[in-house]
């Protein structure tokens, strides 16, 4: 099994490997859960976001991590620290999704909050960035609940998001 690279007091996130796939199908198969993406995945959809998410390993050290409960080791969702280009400049973006079953227990701001910490203390990272969707409120309020506020808004994936930003 891969190894934790965070915790959290409820949570543990560790790096993702291509066993994860029928894991991340409980998201990607979701249409409510997948509602800001272009669309719901297929398991060869799911493999091609491992394989993108252990590419970021590699060329940055960083990516999507999956979220377990810390005690009982169920998988919750995925948060991490993901290279975007926004205006021409590779910003690192904190990016968290969590399974339906899971929403409103804090899941994704205890995640993103850890994720916050490990950027700008492991990583020495002056700034951080996170896009949710102009209409994804439930997404928006976890960048504000980590601190982060609204810097802009920009076209990307075909559609409005905000560029919530918080600096070290």
């Amino acid at each position: 099994m891969s190894s934790i690279v965070l915790s959290s007091d409820r949570l543990n996130l560790r790096k993702m490997g291509k066993e994860d796939v029928h894991l991340l199908m409980e998201i990607f198969s979701d249409p409510e859960a997948m509602r800001y993406y272009p669309s719901t995945k297929d398991e060869d959809g799911a493999m091609n976001w491992i394989h993108w998410t252990l590419d970021n390993y590699t060329k940055y050290g960083v990516g999507l991590w999956m979220v377990e409960d810390k005690g009982t080791g169920e998988f919750l969702g995925q948060c991490g620290i993901v290279p975007q280009e926004i205006d021409g400049v590779i910003e690192m973006e904190i990016g968290y999704l969590f399974v339906r079953r899971v929403w409103g227990n804090g899941y994704a701001t205890e995640a993103a909050s850890a994720c916050k910490k490990f950027g700008f203390e492991q990583m020495n990272l002056s700034k951080l960035v996170s896009l949710p969707d102009i209409n994804n409120i439930p997404s928006t309020k976890v960048a504000e609940r980590i601190g982060m506020n609204i810097e802009k808004t920009i076209t990307k994936w075909g559609k409005e998001v905000y560029v919530y930003s918080v600096y070290a």
